[in-house]
């Protein structure tokens, strides 16, 4: 389970971020990841709770964002937004989609503090 080491390096992250500003208590991390980037929700939200347990981030929340799968349709000439990550498809004309524009991305965005 990979969603268990992205939730403790982002507490390491946030635990340092809140230790240089003079060991502020952070009550929320928010975080963006595209439908492509590998990570399950759920299975990180646990983990999120599981890591937190002891740290200076207990009690903290995780709050995400999902981020759609964008594509170039080469006919269209249009950037369209696939229904499904199973139909790498556009969704206009059915042609395949070949480039991705949006959906890998996994990214801290902010903290609260």
């Amino acid at each position: 389970m990979h969603e268990l080491s992205i939730a403790m390096s982002m507490i390491d992250m946030a635990t340092e971020e809140a230790r240089k500003r003079g060991g502020v208590k952070v009550s929320a991390l928010h975080l963006k990841f595209g439908q492509l980037s590998g990570v399950v929700k759920d299975a990180l939200l646990f983990s999120w709770e599981v890591a937190c347990q002891g740290t200076t981030m207990e009690g903290s929340q995780l709050v995400i964002e999902e981020i759609p799968v964008i594509v170039n349709c080469a006919v269209c000439q249009k950037e369209r937004t696939l229904a499904s990550i199973n139909k790498f498809f556009c969704p206009v004309c059915a042609a395949p989609a070949s480039e991705i524009l949006q959906g890998k991305e996994l990214m801290v965005t902010a903290l609260e503090i």
